[in-house]
This record gives C-alpha cells, sequence and structure tokens, in this order.
C-alpha cells in the first residue's frame, strides 16, 4: 500500500522545487539580458566603424529587434500556454547564440542587422516575458514570489555584463566578445533550463475556453488598454533616458565622471526597489506596490527640479527603484487583475506596445533633447510619467474578468 507523504514534506519539496526554478530563471536571465539588451553599449562604439556604419545606423539594428521581438511575443505566449515554457527558452536560448555568432562573423550592415534579426526572434523566446509565462504557467497565482526572485537575480545584469564586456572587448576584440557570450548562454542557460524548469502539465480549461471563442468583455478590453498603456508610456520614457541620459546629466552641470557615477546608481536603485518590494511590499497589494512606483518617477523629478545638479543622484536612485518595482509588476499585475485563465498569451500581446514604444524611444526623443533644456526634459518625462500612473487608476484586483 502506497504511503501518503505528509503535508509538511509536501509543503517542502514544493519549495525546494520554486527555489529551484527560482534560481534557474534568475541566473539565466541575467546572463540572456546581459548578453543582448545591454549588448548595444558594450559593441556598438567599435563594431559600427568596422562595418562601415554610423551611430544611428548600428543602434538602429537594436531597434529593429525590439521591433521583431515584439511581433513574436503573441506567438510565444500562446505556445506556453498549450505546450509549457521549457522548450520555448531553450529554443530561444539557442536563437540567441546563433544570432550573436552571426554578429560575430558579420561583415557589413547586411549581415548586422541580419543578426539582429535573429536576436530579435530570441529575445521574444528567452527574456523577461517567457520567463514569467513560464512561471505562470508552472505556478499560477503563486508565481508571484519566483517573478520578484527573477528579477531580483537579473537585476545586476547591467552592473555584470557592462564592465565584463567592456573588459573583453579591450582585451580579445568584440568578435570574439560576441562569441564568448554565445558560448555562455549554451554552455549555462541551456543546461540550466533543460535540467531545472520543468515541464508543464496538459494545458488548463482556460486554454480550451478560449480556443472555443469565449468572448471578451468591455471591462477586460478597458483594463487591458490601460495596463498596455501604462507599460507602454514607462518604458518609452525608460528607453529615452537610457540614450541620452549621460548626455543629459552632464547638461545639468555635472562632469562627465560625475554623469557616469550618477547614471551607475540607476541599477542598485532597481535592485533596492526589488528588495522593498520582496520584502516591505508585500503588506501591500500588487496594484498598491505599482502605483507607488509609477509616483517615484515624478517624485524624483520633483526633487530633480528643487535641488539641480546635487539632487542628481537622488534623482537616479528614485527612478532606478521605480523602474525595478516596474518589472516586477510586468509579470505579477496581469496575473492579479485577470487571473490565471491565458497569462501566458495575455503577457505575449501585453508585450507588443511596450517593445514596439522601447523601439521607437530614442528616435522619439531626440528632437526634444536638441531642443529643450535638460531639467525641461526631465519635467516632459516627469509629466508624461503622471500620465501613466493614471492609467492604472482605474484598475481593480480580479476585477477584469470575461464580464
Amino acid at each position: 500500500m502506497r504511503r501518503r507523504r505528509s503535508p509538511v514534506v509536501e509543503a517542502g519539496g514544493r519549495r525546494r522545487e520554486t527555489v529551484r526554478l527560482t534560481v534557474a530563471l534568475g541566473l539565466t536571465q541575467l546572463i540572456a539580458w546581459g548578453t543582448t539588451f545591454y549588448l548595444p553599449a558594450v559593441v556598438m562604439g567599435v563594431a559600427g566603424p568596422d562595418l562601415g556604419l554610423s551611430r544611428a545606423g548600428t543602434v538602429g539594428a537594436f531597434s529593429w529587434a525590439l521591433v521583431v521581438s515584439g511581433l513574436c511575443a503573441p506567438r510565444m505566449g500562446r505556445w506556453i500556454d498549450r505546450h509549457g515554457g521549457r522548450g520555448v527558452l531553450a529554443s530561444g536560448t539557442v536563437l540567441l547564440a546563433v544570432g550573436l555568432a552571426l554578429l560575430a562573423a558579420a561583415r557589413g550592415p547586411w549581415a548586422w542587422y541580419g543578426g539582429w534579426t535573429v536576436l530579435g526572434v530570441g529575445m521574444a523566446l528567452a527574456l523577461y516575458d517567457a520567463a514569467f509565462a513560464t512561471a505562470g504557467r508552472l505556478l499560477g497565482t503563486a508565481a508571484g514570489s519566483v517573478i520578484t526572485g527573477i528579477t531580483l537575480i537579473a537585476g545586476f545584469a547591467s552592473s555584470v555584463f557592462w564592465p565584463a564586456g567592456v573588459a573583453l572587448v579591450h582585451r580579445f576584440g568584440w568578435r570574439a566578445t560576441l562569441l564568448v557570450y554565445g558560448g555562455t548562454l549554451l554552455a549555462v542557460n541551456l543546461p540550466l533550463i533543460l535540467l531545472l524548469v520543468p515541464r508543464a502539465g496538459a494545458p488548463g480549461a482556460i486554454v480550451a475556453a478560449r480556443a472555443a471563442g469565449v468572448p471578451v468583455g468591455r471591462r477586460r478590453v478597458a483594463a487591458l488598454a490601460c495596463l498596455s498603456g501604462f507599460f507602454s508610456l514607462r518604458w518609452l520614457i525608460t528607453s529615452a533616458i537610457a540614450v541620452y541620459v549621460l548626455h543629459l546629466f552632464q547638461a545639468l552641470g555635472l562632469s562627465a565622471g560625475q554623469a557616469v557615477l550618477a547614471a551607475a546608481l540607476i541599477g542598485p536603485g532597481q535592485v533596492l526597489g526589488r528588495v522593498v518590494d520582496w520584502s516591505v511590499g508585500r503588506r501591500f497589494g500588487v496594484l498598491a506596490r505599482a502605483r507607488l512606483a509609477a509616483a517615484l518617477l515624478p517624485v524624483g523629478v520633483v526633487v530633480l527640479a528643487l535641488g539641480g545638479a546635487v539632487a542628481v543622484p537622488v534623482f537616479a536612485v528614485l527612478y532606478g527603484m521605480s523602474n525595478g518595482i516596474l518589472s516586477i509588476n510586468r509579470g505579477t499585475l496581469p496575473m492579479a487583475i485577470f487571473g490565471p485563465a491565458g497569462y501566458a498569451a495575455l503577457l505575449g500581446w501585453l508585450a507588443v506596445p511596450p517593445l514596439l514604444a522601447q523601439a521607437a524611444a530614442p528616435s522619439v526623443a531626440a528632437p526634444l533633447v536638441a531642443a529643450v533644456p535638460a531639467l525641461g526634459v526631465f519635467v516632459a518625462a516627469g509629466a508624461l510619467g503622471v500620465v501613466a500612473g493614471a492609467m492604472l487608476l482605474p484598475l481593480r484586483v480580479g476585477g477584469a474578468g470575461e464580464g
């Protein structure tokens, strides 16, 4: 006769499995983000001249990859809903390695853009949205702690890969650095995914219900529009600031060295925001934490306007905290508002507008940065942040069902 496992033993086993999943996805996300999204800052300056590309043309390939990633995201979500995320993450990892190898072999613009096209597909299959969808598919409404853990670990991607990448480029060249990045993805990420990410069970009733054509109610459409608009505006701001932050900080009166040090505080601010969300933030609802995070950007701009150059480090930390918490909300808010039904597919669709906004941000912000004083640019970002935050006000946890 088969003995039943005690609830304590079962709970302990579930905790260990959750920790393994968090560590596996967190480490693979750290490496995947470091070798792709943070790659341009490392190689653009040296790769462009070798390929006969202007800086705008070189960076444009990265924007194109984000467009490709956005176009692929919905299909990624639907696949994870039906089959689970392990195969998607593994396939994305291989595509990232192939894309990096193509970039390393590129001898001109067409090959450079071709490599970034492959990377765009791989980014859709291997970055946050796919990892969050995988956790949600496996754990349902209990995925929040795993998503938070993933972002805590992956939050150090820029801190690890920017200095490491610069050192590799200086020592071995940009082409060899890309091959090292690709080899790391295959040697570390692929085994972690295949060994530690469980296979998902059969798709739930929700997939069958959606396949049968369950109608989508007005409340759900309105909530989707608000959430999509919020993340699109915030990612537009984030991408624009990421491109121009050093120039803007120097225009406020900082030296080049001071601007770099101040900008470096954004990363620790992101990690601090995630730690706060993981610890103290658990006493509050997911939606309340998202609204607080949305408010941190305008508050930081007010501090900057009142304090001038002296307040730049404070702004950098507040802005980083806002981004850090919102990166968690990117996975937890849809689950809280819409529930586990069709979660992975929903994440795929919600990823499209923010990715397109990210791709457009540098070009959209360029005329503003050229024509308006630096403080005015930050004030505009703060005002846009207020508009984005207002889109969270109509949302309610569990209030966007099919009715």
